[in-house]
């Protein structure tokens, strides 16, 4: 059989911060940076009484679990694997499923929980395949720097996108009489959701975020792209969108996660100095070149006696 491994091995460091921003009393996002399984996510929150939070928690740990349990072979897919999805897809796209499940029961359980849902980004880092896969629901957004240039990855699920997918020739006018911030699809918002999928190849230098819309609604994405440029290392590059965000008025929490992609030159160099590996060793040293990053971190606040927003 051949060797599907790309010749240049890849490596992330990866940093995540979330701030509730200038306007709002609590912060509903939530955030994970796993080294552990090369998973990243931001969540959104939303729903009365400080649910919001609680829905963006449960996606987060829920995500987590799930990645854990899938580390013992023997486990049992709750859903169909699917096989014109790759195991990594199958994964995020399980992952999200469990997550919107968990929401949808606890809101459904709970009178204080009721309609509460949030948004999901997640991104899978592959260093054997050299890929990312990408999953998300809603308005959090994942964008690509590369070669100095900002791109777009995910579409908002959002009123406004679906309108201009109806009715393309809408004038600007017509188009600023829509409202911005309604979000069409959602976890937890009913027992199965719609998940968009989707595969990017990355390359040495490429730069990933993934973001609230907090962040893309405060910070033209020119701004973002002199950040990253401006800053190497993902923590200062996290600190200073969120401060940009701030300055524009901070209309809502703030979340950012950022990848770096760098060559993983210390698996160039085992591989140039060291015999090729056999038996069962091949796997430990594979393991040895997963991603860099910052420990898991959760970002939503403790569960509230129900309040007044």
């Amino acid at each position: 059989m051949g060797d599907d491994r790309p010749t240049v091995r890849l490596r992330v460091t990866a940093s995540g911060l979330t701030d509730v921003g200038l306007q709002r009393e609590h912060n509903e996002d939530g955030y994970l940076v796993s080294s552990e399984h090369d998973l990243f996510i931001v969540a959104d929150g939303m729903g009365g009484h400080r649910a919001g939070d609680v829905a963006s928690r449960i996606a987060i740990e829920t995500m987590g679990e799930f990645f854990d349990s899938m580390a013992n072979e023997d486990v049992t897919w709750p859903y169909h694997f699917d096989t014109t999805l790759s195991e990594e897809e199958n994964r995020l796209l399980t992952g999200i499923r469990i997550a919107n499940r968990q929401i949808f029961e606890r809101s459904i359980r709970s009178r204080e929980f009721q309609g509460m849902g949030t948004t999901m980004v997640g991104l899978l880092f592959s260093a054997r395949h050299a890929r990312v896969y990408i999953g998300h629901v809603g308005d959090s957004r994942c964008y690509r720097v590369r070669g100095g240039e900002i791109r777009l990855l995910t579409r908002d699920h959002s009123l406004i996108n679906d309108y201009l997918l109806a009715m393309p020739e809408l004038t600007e006018e017509q188009k600023g009489e829509l409202p911005k911030n309604v979000i069409t699809r959602a976890l937890g918002m009913q027992d199965h959701v719609v998940v968009d999928l989707q595969t990017d190849e990355p390359q040495p230098g490429d730069v990933y975020l993934l973001c609230s819309d907090g962040l893309s609604g405060m910070i033209a994405d020119e701004d973002i792209l002199d950040i990253v440029d401006d800053y190497r290392h993902p923590d200062d590059i996290c600190a200073h969108l969120i401060a940009r965000a701030n300055d524009n008025g901070g209309e809502d929490n703030i979340t950012a996660v950022v990848l770096r992609v760098d060559e993983d030159t210390s698996a160039t160099s085992q591989a140039s100095t060291q015999p090729p590996p056999s038996g069962d060793s091949a796997g430990a040293t594979e393991a040895g070149m997963s991603a860099e990053s910052t420990s898991a971190q959760e970002a939503s606040e403790p569960e509230a006696e129900p309040g007044t927003d």
